[in-house]
């Protein structure tokens, strides 16, 4: 690393997959020619008894996923199904051994588990003074912490919230714009690491679990 540089360090992470299996040896070629021009993308080798033999890839966010894979298929002409997008974990086991992971299949059983952390990021949301309300409440609904709120002009509020990295990979900003008619500007700091309360949840499939469906989400507890 040159002083004074860090190296880009991915955010969101997803399983590529080709959807013919034929194409495996082909999309491991595409993925090493688009890092030669995107040193932002890494990648490793991933197995998923659903989809097969595939790659697990890191990105800056859901756009450059999103880039990556329309790449793929129309500079490379190679089909890919992608996994639902992560972000990394702390797990540290009851010895207090940490584990970096990057994919809920990849999670340890619960009762080797003794705290979970999670990448958290400071928000920063620029709207409308009439959609502040909305905007509190989605940004509570996706676990996030109101900050602060400071009006920046007579029509323009700045609203700071602390969020989990995790709840911003989805549809967090299409829910932004529609909530607020198009009339708010996000952008996002990351501030560390975090403890949460967090479980993963399996998909079955016909009594069978499909690791490739498998996330991460808040601790809830049902009571009958």
């Amino acid at each position: 690393t040159i002083k004074g540089f860090s190296d880009v360090k991915p955010m969101v992470f997803a399983g590529i997959y080709p959807v013919d299996t034929t194409e495996y040896d082909l999309l491991r070629d595409a993925i090493e020619k688009l890092q030669l021009n995107d040193a932002a993308l890494v990648w490793t080798y991933e197995t998923s008894l659903a989809l097969g033999s595939g790659f697990r890839c890191g990105f800056l966010g859901m756009l450059h996923l999103e880039i990556t894979q329309e790449r793929l298929e129309r500079e490379f002409h190679i089909c890919v199904i992608s996994t639902s997008p992560s972000v990394e974990f702390h797990v540290f086991d009851n010895i207090g051994k940490m584990k970096i992971v990057s994919a809920p299949s990849e999670m340890p059983e619960a009762s080797y588990i003794s705290k979970i952390e999670e990448p958290f990021i400071k928000a920063q949301i620029i709207t409308k003074p009439d959609f502040i309300g909305e905007i509190i409440t989605l940004c509570t609904d996706k676990r996030g912490s109101f900050i602060s709120q400071n009006f920046l002009s007579e029509d323009r509020v700045e609203i700071i919230f602390d969020m989990p990295l995790a709840e911003i990979v989805f549809d967090f900003f299409d829910k932004l714009k529609s909530s607020t008619k198009g009339y708010a500007s996000f952008d996002y700091d990351l501030k560390g690491y975090n403890q949460s309360e967090l479980v993963k949840l399996d998909m079955l499939l016909n009594g069978d679990m499909v690791d490739a469906l498998s996330y991460m989400n808040k601790d809830i507890h049902y009571f009958v």
